[in-house]
């Protein structure tokens, strides 16, 4: 059996041991798990009256319309985050002290303040009114922050593929710029593919801090829901399964995005590889004829 280069690969006792935490673990789980659901038949959140709203048209309809807003929302934010990342992230790359430094200090601020925080400063300055600027408020605050995060990660993938590739194309005569947009990027889309998409599911699920601004959305509209029917726990689990199956969704777009996206790849390098078999053959053979 082959060891791990971080710690020795287990041995029959090891793995017999591990076998029985996983069953003792398995079992207390399913133990809170039976005691959870004891506690919820008992105190009636099983009850149909608390669920029935969620097959009733009209609030099917409230909530369908809070999900559109929430999604809305996110491809917003997501999008311009993106350009937000792309500049400031490149920003911090500059030559020029008077591009890196401001890219560094509001990349670095952004960051370090909470999401909460700049979604309720941007409300007050708006207007503290619910509507319109609420979820004016709530996509600025998810394009700075996530915006922020994601500069981070365009910087560090370009500085992630190698350095002969910047080389060897200054040597050929391209400028800062051309190598940027031609050379580095397209490399480092594929180093930075999962933290993008690990980002965008995070921008999704931000979303539900709209609740604090009174933003139209999933999690406003879920208020609405158990405001009606005092059904918090039944709004709150439904709508938890919500934010899931889009959250599973978004990545499993991706993913195939990222396959895709190295499958071109591979195949552009193996046309490469045998273009270059090609000449080297070709090249031999004219030599010896000569």
């Amino acid at each position: 059996m082959a060891a791990s280069v971080l710690f020795d690969a287990p041995g029959p006792k090891a793995l017999a041991r591990h076998r029985l935490y996983g069953i003792i673990s398995g079992v207390v789980l399913l133990v809170i798990f039976g005691l959870c659901m004891w506690q919820f038949e008992r105190k009636g959140q099983f009850a149909a009256e608390l669920w029935e709203p969620f097959v009733t048209p009209r609030i099917v309809k409230v909530l369908f319309e809070g999900l559109v807003r929430t999604l809305l929302a996110a491809v917003i934010a997501i999008t311009l985050a993106l350009v937000f990342g792309l500049v400031f992230g490149s920003g911090k790359l500059s030559d020029h002290r008077v591009i890196r430094w401001p890219s560094w200090l509001i990349v670095e601020f952004f960051r370090a303040v909470p999401l909460l925080m700049i979604i309720i400063a941007t409300w007050f300055l708006l207007g503290p009114q619910p509507g319109t600027n609420g979820f004016t408020a709530l996509i600025i605050g998810l394009v700075l922050y996530n915006g922020s995060v994601l500069a981070e990660i365009f910087r560090a993938g370009i500085n992630a593929v190698p350095k002969g590739q910047s080389e060897a194309a200054y040597a050929i005569g391209m400028n800062k710029s051309q190598v940027m947009r031609i050379i580095l990027l397209p490399q480092a889309v594929k180093i930075m593919l999962p933290a993008i998409i690990s980002q965008a599911i995070v921008a999704l699920k931000d979303t539900s801090l709209g609740y604090a601004v009174l933003a139209p959305g999933l999690t406003v509209a879920g208020k609405l829901v158990y405001g009606e029917f005092r059904n918090t726990l039944q709004t709150v689990f439904v709508l938890a399964l919500i934010y899931i199956f889009f959250n599973l969704i978004l990545s499993k777009v991706g993913t195939w995005a990222q396959e895709r996206y190295a499958g071109e790849k591979k195949i552009e390098l193996s046309a490469v590889g045998v273009l270059t078999t090609d000449r080297a053959a070709g090249g031999s053979a004219f030599g010896s004829g000569f």
